[in-house]
């Protein structure tokens, strides 16, 4: 680190020091880490969050994401030197691929940190030589851009010289895989050993492992932190099982060379996959094991660890006894409320060093790739709750606890003050409609500039005024879940919606601007080929109306904290292991003795929706898609278009707000007792013409309308000030001309 406080550019530059302990603290510390890997783009956010609670508790606290680290410091000049000196002293045997990066290495050396600049856009310039292709060495990677050239035809010249550079660093990757570290991933890092790992014994044969480039530099990026902050503790996050490799190498160099550090370990795969853990070998990585919200946790074991509490009084903690594995769960205290858990802290976390990658073409993808983005949660758990499929049995699922957009707003503000970042990915399973409703309006009022995308339920309440509101706020895009598309299905899921619901809610973000993007299943217990092709048709109608711009297939997987896990004969499936084993335990095998052959439909899926995403093959017969014969869809040609076209649940609630989103309007008097309002906005004018007595009355509503410090407006207030001015039928004014132009430009009624 310099005197300026910033680490250097890379974890190579970390002194080697002989073991040693650090001399204890009198103000005990601690250090919040994230292992390799998440994402190139954006930090995960679970250290963030602790760290914010860990400030309302007066504790001093540091975080680090060694995942990003550690691929700064591989993907340098220094570290591809070392990793092609490793490959000169061994006698691995590359496939031509490999070899061929191997054989340019000079030129990888030599615009790796150019490479490396303009990805984390400090580099701009570089974009005009790597798109004329005589810049990069290329691999193996590129020749996927004979096929894809098409896709990539109205992209500007930095989207696509920031594709071309994610290429060349996947080229590297994959020499990486092959040649130095099997377990290497850019998201992830030795997953395989991660997902479903009943027992720990080929994880512990891989930590007990030599070293490899990876690990050495990852233990190396450590080190810089540990002798910088000398933490009393360290807390390693592992959100997946991409994870956990990375976290106990973590783990294992502490306990070897600082074992006065306590390390505790928690995050999401510990959440769902250690809940019935026994395996005491995972002790000799880590002291404590954490389950769900980490921070009354992490609180009760810091006073634990400061003396002040004995160990039977924690809250959900496993620990090795007497070379047992204990769970203590005595502590009488609540989880501690979203509103008093603080605002999230990015502050430590090297912002300005992460990478704009361009992976692959699917537009939700990219925003979980490309730009940086501040994480945030509206509320703890869902307000649904009843998905079969999803673990809904689990706390963070199960407890729902939404905050206010008040407190929402003042801590987006803040964190826009940390970070100098104005997007926002709100990482809820579900945003709430009322919520968003409510924190869009505070948006707005607050004048505060931002970008967000977040996950919803496609449920009616989203309608086409919300999510114009939603617009204007600055949603950019949504995503959610149409699942498997048949209603006998989506029944079974206990999703709570229909396909027909589905259409109009994506029309209606579609029509506001918002991107949608479809999260889609196959292979639900029970379902038909039939079902399977009548789903694609779905799908591929909404494609060809332009109600979903975005989708991505997932095989379904039974887990053990779902309905479906915990109740497999209620759907008809066969739950076939793995057994109860002393480590992880999640991932379910099962049989579904009534459905289809599903693993046969993945293929097919996929490359459909890929050409659906880009306006093409729409025309194509469904059968087209697989090589195999499949039954002809049973859907009606129009079911999406007459879907979109019912607006029969278009009823204006009483209590719906009325909101104007323009400015007020100049009134001018004509001939005949008529008036005309004249708006402006920010791309042109435009006016309405109504009685002169309705543009006087309308006069004394607008600013009541707009978003300001006064309390909104509801229908019902609107509509019986309206009757009393004797205009006639409200029902007549509201199919009217104005009206329609009205609603059209900014009156919102949500």
């Amino acid at each position: 680190m310099d005197t300026e406080g910033k680490f250097p550019n890379s974890c190579l530059n970390a002194v080697t020091l002989p073991p040693k302990l650090i001399a204890y603290n009198l103000k005990r510390s601690t250090l919040l880490i994230t292992p390799p890997f998440t994402q190139l783009n954006t930090p995960y956010p679970a250290t963030a969050y602790l760290k914010g609670f860990l400030n309302t508790l007066n504790r001093t606290s540091f975080q680090a994401d060694l995942g990003i680290e550690v691929i700064l410091a591989l993907f340098s000049s220094g570290g591809l030197r070392r990793m092609f000196q490793i490959l000169d002293d061994s006698d691995v045997a590359l496939s031509e691929e490999s070899y061929r990066i191997y054989a340019l290495k000079d030129d990888y050396i030599s615009t790796i940190d150019p490479v490396i600049r303009f990805l984390k856009n400090q580099n701009p310039t570089l974009a005009h030589s790597i798109c004329d292709r005589s810049y990069l060495p290329e691999g193996a990677r590129f020749l996927q851009l004979e096929d894809l050239d098409w896709a990539f035809g109205s992209m500007g010249i930095h989207d696509k010289a920031r594709h071309l550079a994610t290429l060349y660093l996947e080229d590297l990757g994959d020499l990486i895989q092959e040649g130095i570290d099997p377990y290497f991933g850019f998201s992830r890092y030795a997953e395989r050993l991660g997902r479903s790992a009943t027992h720990f014994d080929e994880m512990e044969s891989a930590l007990s492992a030599p070293d490899t480039l990876l690990t050495t530099i990852l233990t190396e990026c450590l080190q810089v932190h540990l002798e910088r902050q000398q933490p009393s503790e360290v807390c390693i996050s592992a959100p997946f099982p991409g994870n956990l490799y990375g976290g106990l190498k973590c783990g294992q160099f502490i306990k070897r060379h600082y074992p006065h550090i306590k390390v505790l370990f928690g995050g999401g795969f510990v959440n769902t996959e250690l809940r019935s853990l026994k395996e005491p070998n995972l002790f000799k990585y880590v002291d404590y094991v954490c389950l769900d919200d980490g921070e009354a946790p992490l609180q009760l074991l810091l006073e634990h660890l400061d003396g002040k509490r004995p160990i039977q009084e924690l809250k959900r903690v496993f620990s090795l006894e007497d070379g047992q594995v204990v769970y203590w769960n005595g502590a009488k205290e609540k989880d501690v409320a979203q509103r008093d858990t603080g605002t999230p802290d990015y502050r430590d976390l090297k912002l300005m060093d992460y990478l704009s990658v361009i992976e692959v073409v699917n537009p939700m993808h990219r925003l979980w790739s490309d730009g940086r983005w501040n994480k945030l949660t509206l509320a703890h758990g869902c307000y649904w709750g009843k998905c079969s499929f999803c673990d809904i049995s689990l706390d963070y699922i199960r407890r729902y606890e939404p905050m206010t957009a008040s407190l929402l707003c003042d801590r987006i503000e803040e964190i826009i003050e940390q970070t100098q970042q104005n997007g926002f990915h709100f990482v809820d399973e579900a945003a709430p409609p009322a919520l968003l409703r409510d924190l869009a309006i505070e948006i707005v009022r607050r004048k505060i500039t931002v970008v967000w995308w977040t996950n919803i339920r496609f449920e009616r309440n989203f309608t086409p005024d919300l999510c114009r509101l939603l617009k204007a706020s600055g949603c950019i895009a949504i995503s959610g879940g149409l699942e498997v598309a048949s209603d006998r299905l989506l029944e079974r899921m206990k999703k709570g919606v229909t396909v027909a619901q589905v259409a109009r809610v994506a029309q209606a973000f579609t029509k506001a601007g918002i991107m949608v993007h479809a999260y889609l299943m196959y292979g639900f217990p029970t379902q038909t080929a039939q079902e399977t092709i009548d789903s694609l048709e779905m799908v591929r109608q909404l494609f060809d109306h332009g109600v979903v711009q975005s989708g991505f297939w997932h095989r379904f997987a039974m887990t053990a904290h779902s309905p479906v896990g915990l109740h497999p004969e209620a759907f008809d499936v066969q739950k076939l292991g793995p057994g109860l084993g002393d480590f992880a335990n999640n991932d379910l095998e099962h049989a579904d003795p009534t459905g289809a052959d599903h693993d046969l439909f993945g293929e097919g899926l996929r490359k459909s929706l890929f050409n659906y995403m880009h306006g093409i093959c729409l025309d194509f017969p469904l059968s087209k898609w697989f090589d195999f014969k499949v039954p002809k869809t049973t859907v009606p040609r129009r079911f999406i278009e007459k879907a979109i076209d019912d607006t029969s649940d278009s009823t204006v609630r009483p209590n719906a707000l009325v909101i104007w989103l323009g400015s007020i309007p100049e009134t001018e008097d004509l001939e005949e007792g008529l008036a005309e309002l004249v708006f402006y906005n920010k791309r042109k004018e435009w006016a309405i013409e109504v009685s002169l007595p309705m543009a006087q009355w309308l006069d004394n509503w607008w600013p009541r309308l707009r978003i300001g410090d006064r309390p909104p407006v509801t229908w019902e207030q609107f509509r019986e000030d309206f009757d009393r001015q004797n205009f006639g039928a409200m029902d007549a004014f509201t199919e009217s001309r104005a009206f329609k132009i009205l609603i059209n430009n900014g009156l919102l009624l949500v």
